[in-house]
């Protein structure tokens, strides 16, 4: 009859509950990390050494369940490119597993990070009852108390009881006393249940970004993402985004989620305006694809782009294991992934012939 204590996830003691998240968010990490089989391996060993680092950071103050987290799935943490990982203390997440099946752990750590990397010192800038974004959707946290005297910052009403804990390149943590989301759970979860509530926080609306008293204008990060091209061998491609940003942002005020081709080699830089406008939108989805979900879409599918009058159509070679837009193939999937874009190596640039006329 041991089983019986542990018929529901509420009654499981802790450390066998602890067991099996941690089992699947091991699985599920992996189940991620099959799909960027092709990124940058200078990528993967970054994510690796900051996320091993930060969780000897994590274990030397005594916050070893986080640490342990971070450790087997850093893709929680750290699929923007910045991030901020507020570490719930040990105490408290024997509190939280005894409640929580897995998949709901796992939307409780990615509403204790941030896409932003905010050190104390950039915390302390920001008024109290601003807001902060979180890694999900539509869920934002609050800075409820900002004592600067008393070098104290509460999060949701939660005490950051150990300030930057780690900082080192994008990422910052720090340790605080409990959840920032109170769980007042029924008899029965399912994934359909809203069981995290955010903070009401007037003038935010997380899919546009942060308010005023942020730093973030659009949901989609260009400066990051034009970083990330310049800095991993796509520099052509990302002089000729920039140089046509302006254009898209004006036509797509409201752009929320962008999947991006691109070519290591991209000599287009050259041409007017007009036209760069329009092959570097042939390279942009007004949509966010990971591999994965370009994969399970029928053969010859149409892909819409940011050139309104002109699609993609995706190429499935099961032979080869591989996919093609319009038939130049995915080198490298997945290479960056935040919460509102993905970028995709691809072989060569897309096919030009096809476009005319003039487009900002």
């Amino acid at each position: 009859m041991a089983n019986s204590s542990c018929s529901h996830w509420w009654h499981c003691p802790f450390y066998f509950c602890m067991s099996v998240v941690l089992a699947f968010l091991a699985i599920t990490t992996n189940l991620h990390e099959d799909t960027k089989s092709n990124s940058t391996p200078s990528i993967q060993a970054t994510r690796r050494g900051l996320s091993l680092n930060a969780s000897k950071a994590l274990r030397a103050h005594g916050f070893n369940v986080m640490a342990t987290l971070l450790q087997i799935s850093p893709e929680i943490f750290l699929s923007s490119p910045e991030s901020t990982i507020f570490a719930i203390q040990d105490s408290s997440i024997s509190n939280i597993s005894g409640h929580l099946p897995p998949w709901a752990m796992k939307q409780l750590l990615k509403y204790h990070t941030s896409p932003v990397k905010l050190p104390m010192q950039e915390l302390f800038k920001k008024p109290e009852g601003s807001c902060l974004s979180t890694l999900l959707h539509d869920k934002i946290i609050k800075i409820t108390k900002n004592d600067g005297a008393k070098h104290e910052i509460e999060i949701n009403n939660v005490l950051i009881s150990h300030p930057d804990v780690f900082l080192e390149g994008p990422i910052s943590v720090h340790g605080v006393l409990g959840s920032f989301s109170s769980l007042d759970l029924p008899g029965h979860i399912d994934q359909d249940w809203n069981f995290i509530q955010p903070p009401t926080c007037e003038n935010f609306n997380q899919s546009r970004g942060f308010n005023s008293t942020n730093e973030m204008k659009n949901f989609v990060r260009w400066p990051s993402i034009i970083q990330f091209l310049s800095a991993n061998g796509f520099v052509q491609f990302s002089i000729g985004l920039q140089s046509v940003l302006d254009g898209i942002v004006e036509d797509y005020a409201d752009l929320n989620s962008v999947t991006i081709f691109a070519p290591p080699y991209f000599t287009f830089i050259a041409m007017p305006a007009p036209l760069l406008g329009r092959v570097v939108r042939l390279h942009v989805l007004p949509q966010r694809f990971t591999y994965r979900e370009l994969a399970l879409l029928p053969d010859k599918s149409p892909l819409k782009t940011l050139l309104s009058d002109e699609n993609l159509e995706v190429t499935i070679s099961v032979s080869k294991r591989s996919l093609a837009i319009d038939g130049v193939e995915i080198t490298e999937a997945d290479i960056f992934s935040s919460r509102e874009a993905v970028i995709h190596g691809i072989s060569r640039a897309l096919s030009v012939e096809k476009i005319s006329g003039t487009s900002r």
